[in-house]
């Protein structure tokens, strides 16, 4: 079923966040990004007092300035950065942070820059040429950690991450020789893929991290287990985050590494999913089909590119009486593929002039975000309600956990 707002008690209050129907009830032409830093800092906590290990946020997953410094403020002291970008953003806004450039494949003067003026000194790599690139662009510096990516499966994925990057099975073995070598601390590290359903993918995922260190017989001092921790979306429910986190160090402590080796992780989608919604306006209706404010092109890549779904409220003075229907949703620029199959779930009754917010969307939403054929976001406004849904259930009241997740 659906929370809709209705309007008793709505009167804007002096210090009080306004609710999606008072934002819905001033007619916003443009989307409004509705943020929720109070759930950033909940999931935040939860991974720096629950995994037993060091979490690295993956700032791919949402780049917001305000984001990334509720995150330090609330003990993510330690970010997963993938280009030089990313590097200068994050130092600028947290300069004590601890960066690791992790994407596999950098341009050397990305290294040199993140190395000797950012103090960078944790680098991931898959072949022999990127170690040799990086030991180039640092001028042979003897103290990098150097994290060696070995390909795994996605099985339990939603979205694979397995083609691109990782050092197949017949080539660890000198790599991981190679970079013992060169570096002072060696890790091995590796990503399951994004939204991953089940715990297994990382305890299978580690047995081949056990291979890799018992055929090239070297001493590892980090394991990076990667992101793919998931956040609920309609249809997709997966076990408590603690199941991942014990499953995780069960197999961490069971492999042949140093009893002072770290646990590393780099959760993206899981510390910042629930941080933001989007209200959008409905400009047209066409039988099953809303033409709505937003798309492919901005903050809904997801669920028009790779059939994501998120949950939906409709936002309007009057509770509906009608039952839910499903819908496809059109964005507003000319493009066919400007479109999301859904389904989402609305009251049979919405129609044009109606507010719809589409909950779920920190992760990727606005960091996919175009300005194509010139639609743009509007305002974002702070908000002081809980998300549409959350993985971090002990901590949310009832009539959350039980509400707004539509299984299909």
């Amino acid at each position: 079923m659906h929370k809709q707002h209705n309007a008793l008690g709505l009167a804007a209050t002096p210090n009080k966040a306004p609710t999606s129907l008072e934002i819905a009830n001033g007619r916003p032409v443009q989307p409004v990004t509705l943020i929720r830093p109070h759930a950033a800092h909940r999931a935040a906590r939860f991974f720096v007092e629950k995994f037993k290990g060091r979490s690295l946020y993956a700032v791919k997953a949402n780049p917001s300035p305000d984001l990334i410094r509720q995150l330090w403020d609330s003990g993510i002291t330690h970010f997963d950065v993938a280009s030089i970008a990313e590097v200068r953003l994050v130092a600028q806004i947290a300069p004590r942070a601890t960066l690791c450039f992790m994407h596999p494949v950098k341009a050397e003067e990305a290294i040199r820059e993140a190395y000797f003026d950012h103090g960078v000194r944790t680098f991931s790599l898959d072949s022999i040429e990127e170690l040799d690139k990086i030991m180039r662009a640092t001028d042979q510096a003897t103290d990098l950690t150097l994290c060696v990516r070995l390909r795994v499966p996605s099985d339990y994925a939603k979205l694979s991450l397995a083609s691109k990057f990782g050092a197949e099975p017949g080539e660890t073995k000198a790599l991981l020789f190679a970079a013992r070598q060169a570096a002072d601390a060696l890790g091995i590290c590796f990503h399951v893929g994004s939204q991953t359903m089940s715990p297994s993918a990382y305890v299978n995922a580690l047995g081949r991290v056990r291979n890799a260190i018992v055929e090239a017989a070297v001493t590892v001092d980090v394991i990076d287990v990667g992101g793919g921790f998931p956040s609920i979306y309609p249809g997709m429910e997966p076990a408590p985050l603690e199941a991942y986190f014990d499953a995780i160090h069960d197999a961490f402590e069971a492999l042949p590494i140093s009893y002072s080796a770290e646990l590393w992780a780099e959760p993206g989608r899981a510390l910042c999913a629930e941080y933001a919604s989007l209200l959008v306006r409905v400009e047209k209706r066409r039988g099953d089909q809303l033409y709505i404010n937003d798309g492919a092109y901005g903050a809904l890549f997801d669920a028009a590119h790779v059939g994501w779904r998120f949950p939906v409220e409709l936002v309007r003075e009057e509770i509906s009486g009608t039952k839910d229907m499903a819908f496809s949703f059109y964005g507003p620029t000319c493009d066919d593929i400007d479109h999301m199959a859904g389904p989402f779930m609305l009251p049979a009754d919405v129609q044009a002039g109606d507010y719809i917010e589409i909950g779920m969307l920190g992760a990727y939403g606005s960091a996919m975000r175009t300005g194509f054929n010139g639609f743009t976001a509007g305002e974002t406004v702070v908000m002081d309600d809980e998300p549409m849904a959350s993985a971090y259930m002990d901590a949310l009241p009832e009539r959350v956990r039980s509400s707004n997740v539509v299984t299909l």
